[in-house]
């Protein structure tokens, strides 16, 4: 049995489709679906339960959780919020939480995947070597949170174990929902669609031109395909997930406009105050270590993969995998 935490989720709730896909049913669902149209994501798929997360922690403090034997555990669950400055928040819901998921999966010897994040590494300053742990210094909370968690990992050994994910810029289909943390895909979607202009940042480096400031941006579908390989191997670490190359939000915009079927509109606004010192100018994932231990993947090119989701799900009445 599979507990898969942030399930309904972006990146969650296509995996679940994948797991459908090749049969696997025995799924229980955390999350947490508050008055959003998150609930959507789940819309078509095939699970044993679903809790409110709350409902959930219950289930260990009442050691109802001894009910369930899961084998494995892929906890994508987290505040995903860059702007949220609730530190005591953010390591009770995306540290402490962890923790206990963790400790459940070395007492019941279950496979435990995690999500950890390209926030771990601030600025860049230190390039982007998923061998790197101590030596990284995140700008924002959010990045400090999940940083944290990997320390705790290393600290207890655990990486031999455990399998953590540094998702880079991920876009695609179910995270309609993330509102402001939505992709700039979604983003552009959709002041196109109202406005006829796609609005971008300027740069707030003198290295880089307005809108050229780059981004490792992956399509969700190359995300879960690796997931599902890595739950087929039996490999352990922490490990980057992006596409290996860096694009720019100009490239970005161009893409969406050209799978719309128009011309190029770009216009470049102030970056807000808040987000000048924690802003990540250049991303890229370095993922020869994973691919050390899965084999070489072929990522799906920036214009196809947007083309594709515009197409095929921001364009359709029913926009959700």
């Amino acid at each position: 049995m599979i507990l898969l935490t942030g399930g309904a989720g972006f990146i969650g709730s296509c995996f679940l489709k994948i797991l459908n896909h090749y049969g696997i049913k025995d799924v229980v669902v955390v999350d947490n679906l508050g008055t959003s149209e998150k609930w959507k994501n789940l819309v078509g798929k095939q699970f044993k339960e679903y809790y409110q997360k709350s409902q959930f922690l219950e289930l260990f403090n009442t050691k109802k959780i001894t009910n369930y034997k899961f084998d494995t555990i892929v906890h994508l669950g987290a505040c995903t919020d860059t702007t949220q400055d609730d530190m005591d928040y953010l390591i009770e819901n995306n540290f402490r939480y962890s923790v206990k998921l963790a400790q459940y999966a070395l007492d019941n010897n279950a496979r435990f995947i995690y999500a950890s994040s390209a926030a771990t590494y601030g600025s860049g300053e230190m390039g982007y070597d998923d061998n790197l742990v101590y030596e990284l210094k995140p700008l924002n909370p959010y990045g400090f949170s999940k940083h944290l968690f990997d320390c705790w990992v290393y600290e207890n050994s655990l990486e031999t174990t455990f399998v953590g994910l540094k998702f880079f810029n991920v876009f695609g289909p179910n995270e309609y929902h993330k509102n402001d943390m939505a992709s700039m895909v979604f983003k552009a979607y959709q002041q196109i669609q109202n406005y006829g202009v796609v609005r971008l940042f300027k740069s707030n480096s003198s290295d880089y031109f307005d809108g050229e400031q780059q981004r490792d941006f992956v399509y969700v579908f190359d995300v879960i395909e690796i997931m599902w390989k890595i739950l087929n191997s039996s490999i352990a670490g922490i490990y980057n997930l992006g596409s290996g190359g860096a694009r720019s939000w100009n490239d970005l915009a161009i893409a969406v406009f050209t799978a719309i079927g128009k011309e190029p509109k770009i216009e470049y606004i102030e970056m807000p105050n808040n987000l000048v010192d924690q802003y990540q100018n250049f991303t890229e994932a370095k993922m020869d270590k994973l691919f050390e231990r899965i084999g070489r993947y072929q990522f799906s090119p920036l214009e196809n993969a947007v083309e594709d989701y515009v197409k095929n799900f921001l364009n359709k009445s029913w926009k959700y995998f």
